[in-house]
């Protein structure tokens, strides 16, 4: 039998909130395939369970919060012969920590929302828990919310503006008012700044950083990016951030000691190369998920791809494969108007490398004084895992690909 458990989705998460299964008992589990959706201080996201089997128990209800490491189901492997179904449980499960009490009878699967589709699988109308939890304030029927979200997920945009197109019933008694919007979002963004804060004050006290800058001349890669894009409809045009994400990825391909985690007293090289996205959120707060395999992949699938990682960050529908699995994050803070930015590394990842504003600026190029277009480009690095000798290859190396971005297309 094995546990399928509370993933950790990232450094600032203690514990999650189940908010819906999508399996019940006797199911059969792929590898990769989502089986829960969990609400964390920052975002509602699909987690997907890593091993296969059967699913033989759901121990934790829905709405109940747990830590990290808790018990959530149980799944039976192949040829393992579920029970029969009893009136109590077989065994008694642990407690979860902090006073979480587990459920002492077998919790039935949760039943679908009164009137939403059935789900199909592998294909499903996602609406985020804060969505559906203010639907039921607001008394709005979901099933005839139209979802702006990717794939027509439902926000709480959308909710909410489905609530102001409907003419309120007639006022019978007067009922106590309950939390406006504005103060709901002030509660999602005090919880957010905690979690940032836990997070990268435990990556200040633990982590010896030290900080290089390079300045990148971008003339090469934004001629090749102008001569690509005038091939292309404005909707599929490739941003420069693009060319960046690659160069980062295929640099940490190449000096691995900057691509990996610091556990247990030592440094683990990640077997892939995963690059975070540093995404603002629109009601404040940040969140870092993963475009996996970045050296692997062609510079047009990976604006792709951080188009739709960008659009369901600020949906609340991002995967626990990208909140848990980031190998180094990538920050841009270009279009913020800033020339520098110095970012703090994500534990347990140990660098960070950050850009700031592209901008015309008189260097001398070739004994020459010429205008060209240039970027500061900065690593935050984990001096146990590497030192500044590295740590300036590493940076040369991310400013010699983008001199020659042809190199960055496979």
């Amino acid at each position: 039998m094995i546990e399928f458990t509370m993933p950790s989705l990232g450094a600032d998460m203690d514990e999650g909130t189940l908010d819906q299964w999508l399996i019940k008992p006797g199911d059969k589990v792929t590898r990769g395939q989502v089986v829960a959706v969990v609400e964390t201080a920052k975002a509602a996201v699909e987690v997907e369970c890593w091993q296969e089997g059967t699913v033989g128990e759901l121990l934790v209800p829905v709405g109940e919060t747990v830590q990290v490491g808790t018990p959530l189901a149980t799944l039976l492997e192949p040829g393992e012969r579920a029970q029969k179904p009893s009136g109590r449980r077989p065994h008694k499960p642990q407690p979860a920590a902090r006073g979480a009490a587990k459920p002492t009878t077998t919790p039935a699967a949760p039943a679908p929302p009164v009137g939403a589709p059935p789900a199909a699988p592998g294909h499903r109308r996602w609406v985020s828990p804060a969505a559906r939890r203010l639907a039921e304030h607001l008394k709005v029927d979901l099933d005839a919310v139209a979802g702006t979200g990717p794939q027509g997920a439902v926000t709480i945009n959308d909710v909410e503006h489905a609530a102001a197109a409907t003419p309120p019933p007639a006022p019978a008694a007067k009922a106590p008012a309950g939390k406006t919007a504005a103060e709901r979002a002030a509660e999602r963004g005090a919880q957010m700044r905690q979690a940032i804060a836990a997070a990268m004050s435990r990556s200040k006290r633990e982590i010896p950083h030290y900080y290089l800058a390079d300045e990148i001349v971008l003339e090469s890669a934004l001629s090749w990016l102008t001569t690509r894009n005038a091939e292309r409809s404005i909707d599929e045009r490739i941003l420069p951030a693009v060319l960046l994400l690659k160069a980062v990825g295929v640099a940490a391909q190449r000096f691995p000691e900057f691509n990996g985690f610091w556990r247990d007293d030592g440094f683990q090289p990640a077997t892939g190369v995963h690059v975070g996205v540093g995404i603002s959120l629109r009601g404040g707060g940040l969140v870092a998920p993963a475009i996996h395999d970045v050296p692997d992949k062609k510079v047009t699938e990976l604006m792709d791809d951080l188009t739709d990682l960008v659009a369901r960050a600020r949906a609340g529908s991002l995967r626990s494969s990208e909140m848990s699995d980031p190998t180094i994050t990538v920050t841009n803070l270009g279009d913020q108007g800033v020339d520098t930015v110095f970012g703090v590394i994500y534990p347990p990842q140990v660098a960070l490398v950050g850009f700031g504003r592209p901008a015309r600026r008189v260097r001398v190029i070739d004994e020459g004084i010429r205008i060209v277009s240039t970027v500061q480009a900065t690593l935050a690095a984990d001096h146990r895992a590497s030192d500044g000798h590295r740590g300036a290859l590493f940076l040369t190396a991310i400013n010699e690909l983008l001199g020659q971005p042809d190199l960055l297309e496979k």
